[in-house]
């Protein structure tokens, strides 16, 4: 009796802690409802989301210098893309690591006001684990990819066979909640090598890299990520951007980029489309 008086206390305690930190929100920084709506959802939800096996991207990034993307691009032009045709404008956001309940919904809910498809490039295991995101990614007209299970180094990690269970497991899983087997792949940390390049051409994959960084992963300030983004923007470009993060990391500097990023480019002329759109190429089998 004595321990469910306790415990009842303690989660009563732990509610009334999160309702104190919404209000200091509200209060401290002025936030809409929608915004409220962010801060209850970080608050409230179970952190303990599917891992990125190969460590956080900032680290990950930082520490190795693997062959560039543009390398294999010139040795694989008809399996490796950077970018886009030129002579229109258009270009393609991409948004890896999700789905992650954290950072995901408010990303869709952006994308859908300015009425703006993307590709997701999604682990396994976070589709596995939630599949009624996975879903909505898919309902609202957006585009699937293969970023691997569980997000390892296949560089650092150096084998064929962890690479191919890696997209396989993926393409299971994403056929069984999404009815189809995505052709395209994003490496993690874009880390490949030759070997690996010529095994994803055996499993039939395009492998889809990005001509602008964001460097969001960096966690860096949503005036930052735009301004990375205009320094590289052009006609045909590939945006790399992230839904998801790691268990500690944090992706809201992403969505408020995005709401003064959409709408300024919209204004300049430029149309928002899919990887397969903009490339011409087909996204599942």
């Amino acid at each position: 009796m004595i321990r469910k008086i306790v415990r009842m206390f303690l989660m009563s305690l732990i509610a009334l802690s999160m309702l104190v930190v919404v209000e200091f929100h509200v209060k401290a920084y002025g936030l809409d409802s929608s915004e409220v709506d962010l801060v209850h959802r970080l608050e409230s939800l179970d952190k303990d989301v599917p891992p990125i096996k190969g460590g956080p991207e900032k680290t990950r990034r930082q520490d190795e210098d693997p062959i560039p993307l543009t390398t294999l691009q010139l040795q694989y032009p008809d399996t490796v893309f950077l970018q886009g045709p030129t002579t229109e404008n258009k270009v393609a956001l991409t948004f890896d690591d999700g789905p992650d309940p954290r950072f995901t919904p408010s990303v869709l809910d952006v994308l859908q006001e300015y009425d703006v498809p993307a590709t997701f490039f999604l682990l396994g295991s976070r589709a596995e684990a939630y599949p009624d995101l996975t879903t909505r990614i898919l309902n609202e007209g957006h585009v699937i990819g293969n970023h691997t299970f569980w997000h390892p180094d296949l560089v650092e990690e150096g084998e064929i066979d962890i690479l191919v269970r890696e997209v396989e497991t993926t393409e299971a899983t994403l056929e069984s909640i999404i009815g189809y087997q995505t052709t395209l792949f994003r490496p993690p940390y874009g880390f490949l090598y030759d070997e690996l390049v010529d095994e994803l051409i055996n499993l039939k994959y395009s492998i889809i890299g990005w001509s602008v960084d964001s460097l969001d992963w960096q966690e860096i300030s949503p005036d930052e990520i735009i301004s990375n983004i205009y320094d590289q923007m052009q006609p045909g470009a590939i945006v790399l951007m992230h839904d998801g993060t790691d268990a500690e990391g944090d992706q809201t500097e992403t969505i408020e980029a995005l709401q003064q990023l959409i709408p300024e480019l919209q204004e300049q002329g430029y149309e928002f489309v899919t990887v397969p759109n903009l490339l011409n190429i087909p996204y599942q089998r």
